[in-house]
């Protein structure tokens, strides 16, 4: 649960329920196109707050303005964040081979996209992309879920 509620994507929806990424002014050519940008903010007026007033006081704040007013725990609970963790406890489960490949990079320095190959059972099933290898195999792992559908079996 924890995992879920710190994970960059929630961190970002908070981050605009809040309308923190309402005062975020960045670069676009330097800082326009990370997908963090609302949650790292998000983190650091959190940093500001614990060194300005203290453990205290910032627990009090996540805790009584930002988890009870802003964040439903059972949607939360319900969110499934590690795909490749589902994909790769179903192929265990079905005694079935999954494997990951890079088949494609593309881009420069902070633009650089990788496109990854899903293999279940020595077949491509889905391909994913994304900035990093972890991003592009998790998006792969959502995409091959969606074909495969573990959940029914």
């Amino acid at each position: 649960m924890r995992s879920k509620l710190v994970s960059r994507p929630h961190l970002n929806k908070l981050s605009q329920k809040l309308g923190i990424d309402k005062l975020i002014h960045a670069d676009q050519e330097r800082g326009g196109g990370f997908k963090s940008i609302n949650g790292d903010a998000f983190e650091a007026l959190i940093g500001a707050i614990y060194l300005d007033k203290g453990y205290n006081f910032v627990s009090k704040v996540i805790i009584n303005r930002i988890l009870k007013c802003h964040v439903d725990i059972d949607t939360v609970e319900k969110t499934e964040l590690n795909y490749k963790s589902v994909l790769l406890e179903f192929a265990q489960k079905e005694k079935k081979p999954v494997e990951f490949k890079v088949v494609n990079e593309s881009g420069k320095g902070f633009h650089k996209q990788y496109v990854v190959e899903v293999f279940f059972d020595h077949k491509v099933v889905a391909k994913g992309c994304g900035f990093s290898i972890k991003e592009a195999e998790q998006n792969g792992a959502e995409n091959a879920c969606i074909f495969l559908d573990p959940h029914e079996n």
